[in-house]
């Protein structure tokens, strides 16, 4: 009788829907046609993992533009040199050493 208790338990689980609806012994025959939550509930589903696919490329996208880790929404020194040229502060010969200065690895 003692080993029976073992096997028995987990059977006994399983069978709950059954002994819970015991009209259609748990086939789910009046649960919305044993379509689970139909076209509502796929709808949510599908509008979900939208959102969520859009949430990870737009953050991806912000943190690849100078996101958080970037210089900050500050100009880079090339942008600021044709700045300075273009508003006169610097002539051509100057702006075009500065600029092969800048355009040279290290």
């Amino acid at each position: 009788m003692r080993q029976s208790i073992p096997f028995s338990l987990p059977a006994l689980i399983a069978a709950d829907p059954a002994i819970a609806d015991p009209e259609t012994f748990g086939a789910y025959g009046h649960h919305m046609g044993g379509w689970g939550a139909g076209i509502f509930g796929l709808t949510m589903m599908l509008l979900f993992w939208a959102a969520l696919i859009a949430i990870v490329v737009l953050a991806f996208q912000w943190i690849g533009k100078d996101g958080p880790k970037g210089n900050g929404g500050k100009a880079s020194a090339l942008a600021v040199l044709k700045d300075r040229f273009a508003r006169g502060e610097i002539d051509i010969e100057d702006f075009e050493a500065r600029k092969k200065a800048l355009s040279d690895p290290l």
